[in-house]
């Protein structure tokens, strides 16, 4: 057993109780977990400011001096506030402010005695404040040995048992004097020295423990590429097992159906953009290799047509073909589009959701058996056993967020090789996410919209200007359009002051009393949210109140009007797929966003950006800057897969793509992974796929 091995109870320092709450709360089992539990920041604690240089818009800063008297404020029956007055000697004062614990403060700190006061200073009334500071007893630091000091996440739970940042480091510098060996490298040596990379033994101790600002960056890089590049080995080295694996049907014939719709039945002549993926999903099919390729593309861009026509390629070399939507109203909207667009061409166009049963049912089960049917458009429900095919040639799975990996496979297996696979998604993904989350698919990008849309016209409104907007409304429905009003939340919440459906359907229904508003909410049941759907796709009701459960799924040429209410609580992509339910026709759409005065200043930047573009990859890349990976719309439902302890996809795009690139180097040189010259990689990358990282769900 190496030391990083060590049951963590037996560091100095901790014991059985410590080790309990490390492992309950940060899942902290060895001394190999605490030395890769990383630090979030390091302030520079040989340095000591005086109160007069001290402004609102600094970082961590640290004072020493004497605090004078503490005062005493209540907030409300509860609550109270204790405010301590400090002083360096200067004869300027600043105030250390408790809102929770502060009779502990009063107890534990003493009038009169030097203290080195460390935390975050903010200005309120003029006068320089620092709350809930760390305070140490000056005689007990030593500036000068300190330096770049590490700060460490810890739980509300382990704050009250007295294991903070501070006990964290504590832990951290015994760890890093008991590792006495050279930890063992994990990237090869022409690797860090082409990538001019430090070794993994310095940049393990150097993220805890800099000399130096410029030494602390080297290990980040360090620990970051690495980070990255086993995941995109994993990745890359999936996509070439599987390639190698399964070999695709070869579609060598564009034929007769394909020709026929293309010269007498295109709705519209196709965008360039849709001509260029063609092309591109043409040639994987007729590669001898089975394509799994993702297909991006702003709602409206025309994603579906290009779904169908290479559908038709499949039917025309004699296999079946089938679109998998994730929703009921979503199938049969795709269902109505491809009938649409066929026209009366001699193909069987089939639906089998949960609502289809019966002698319905079975006559598209015989179909498929028999390949009488010869596209099949569905939900979920495609993937169960009793579904057989005759020859599936080509799966159209929409919206793939929706899908498991798991599911995706259930498809594969209902043919003698894998179909062929066309995954679209109408949320735009960054590049550098894409290739962390759909890095084993080819990437088809649909960045035109078809001759004729309108761009959305997306405005500002303050809440206190909707009787203005209530009149745009319904000059809107008064020349025949119809709208959908977003609200945030279903029911009152007592922690968030926000509109809630329930009741802003009751207004709404007597703002507008001469029209007929049909309401959809997620708590409501399928059969239910599905009526309430249809009366507004059939033109039923003029104006659709919903939840963001209409985000996806809604196709509605005759709206015209999206109005977001309480806009602020929305992130950008989720903004920008709303949006999207209108502009759908050849009419001018309108998006509102109704917000508070109160907005924060990200807030602003988000709404800004909203009114500025409708580029749905400039608003993802905005968005995964903004927010990070982990809340982008899609992301979230399906995990990110993988957790990274230290890498930032949205800051750290130039390291995805030297992690690819090196990835790819090492899969072009050894594709069946068995080079014993890259042994301590594979040997890495196995011993890594053991760990809790949900490695499967990446490949």
């Amino acid at each position: 057993m190496t030391i990083l091995q060590q049951d963590i109870q037996f560091l100095p320092g901790v014991g059985p109780n410590r080790k309990k709450m490390l492992s309950q709360e940060l899942g902290i089992e060895t001394i190999g977990d605490l030395l890769q539990y990383y630090p979030y920041r390091h302030v520079d604690r040989s340095r000591l400011y005086s109160i007069q240089e001290l402004t609102g818009d600094m970082p961590y800063v640290q004072v020493k001096g004497r605090i004078l008297s503490f005062e005493t404020f209540k907030m409300n029956a509860r609550k109270e506030r204790v405010v301590g007055h400090f002083t360096d000697g200067s004869g300027r004062v600043m105030d250390l402010v408790w809102f929770t614990y502060g009779k502990s403060a009063i107890s534990k700190y003493k009038v009169g005695t030097e203290y080195v006061v460390f935390g975050k200073p903010t200005v309120f009334n003029g006068r320089v404040q620092v709350a809930h500071p760390d305070i140490e007893p000056a005689d007990m630091l030593e500036l000068s040995t300190m330096k770049m000091l590490p700060y460490y996440h810890t739980t509300e739970r382990m704050k009250k048992a007295g294991m903070n940042s501070r006990a964290m480091e504590k832990l951290t510098k015994t760890m890093v004097n008991v590792i006495k060996e050279t930890l063992p490298e994990t990237l090869q040596a022409d690797m860090t020295e082409r990538l001019h990379l430090m070794s993994r033994d310095e940049a393990l101790r150097a993220i805890h423990y800099p000399a130096d600002a410029r030494q602390l960056e080297r290990a980040r890089v360090r620990l970051k590429f690495e980070e990255l590049f086993y995941v995109q080995l994993n990745i890359l080295r999936y996509a070439s097992d599987h390639r190698r694996k399964y070999r695709g049907y070869v579609f060598s014939r564009v034929g007769e159906l394909f020709n026929t719709f293309f010269y007498q039945h295109l709705p519209f002549e196709l965008t360039g953009a849709q001509k260029r993926v063609i092309r591109e999903i043409r040639k994987d099919m007729g590669s001898g290799r089975q394509m799994n390729r993702l297909l991006q593309g702003d709602v409206g861009s025309g994603k579906t047509l290009v779904a169908l026509m290479s559908m038709l390629i499949a039917l025309d070399n004699g296999y079946q073909a089938c679109i998998m939507a994730p929703t009921e109203i979503l199938a049969e909207q795709h269902l109505q589009t491809i009938r649409d667009f066929l026209g009366d061409m001699p193909i069987r166009v089939e639906l089998l959701t949960g609502i289809v049963k019966g002698k319905k049912r079975k006559e598209v089960l015989d179909g498929l058996l028999t390949g009488d049917v010869q596209i099949l458009v569905g939900t979920h429900a495609v993937i169960e056993d009793t579904v057989q095919f005759r020859q599936l040639g080509m799966v159209v799975v929409d919206e793939q967020h929706r899908f498991g990996v798991a599911q995706r496979a259930k498809l594969w297996n209902k043919s003698t090789n894998p179909p062929h696979v066309l995954v679209m998604t109408a949320t735009p993904i960054p590049r550098t996410l894409a290739m962390m989350l759909y890095g084993d698919l080819d990437v088809s990008v649909i960045d035109e919209l078809p001759p004729g849309r309108k761009p959305i016209q997306t405005t500002h409104v303050y809440d206190s200007r909707l009787g203005s907007l209530y009149d745009g409304i319904r000059r809107q429905i008064n020349e025949g359009r119809q709208v959908y009003i977003v609200f945030p939340l279903i029911e009152e919440s007592e922690s968030l002051d926000l509109k809630n459906l329930e009741d802003g359907f009751d207004q709404l229904i007597q703002v507008f009393p001469e029209f007929r508003l049909s309401k959809v909410h997620g708590k409501m049941k399928p059969k239910e949210k599905e009526e309430e759907m249809q009366r507004f796709v059939s033109g039923e009701t003029q104006i659709l109140v919903a939840t963001t459960v209409i985000e996806v799924g809604v196709n509605v040429p005759n709206a015209s009007v999206m109005v977001i209410l309480e806009a602020q609580r929305f992130g950008l992509s989720q903004l920008h797929q709303l949006r999207g339910r209108v502009g759908r026709g050849a009419d001018q759409s309108y998006c509102i966003l109704v917000t508070n005065y109160q907005l924060s200043a990200e807030t602003r930047k988000r709404i800004e950006i909203m009114c500025e573009t409708n580029d749905g990859f400039r608003i993802a890349e905005a968005d995964l800057k903004l927010r990070g990976p982990g809340d982008l719309e899609g992301t979230q439902q399906s995990g990110m897969a993988f957790d990274l302890k230290i890498a930032d996809i949205a800051r750290d795009g130039q390291l995805v793509q030297m992690a690819r690139d090196e990835a790819q180097r090492i899969i072009d040189d050894d594709p069946t992974c068995t080079d014993t010259k890259y042994l301590m990689l594979w040997n890495r990358l196995r011993d890594l796929r053991k760990t809790n990282i949900n490695w499967s769900a990446i490949s």
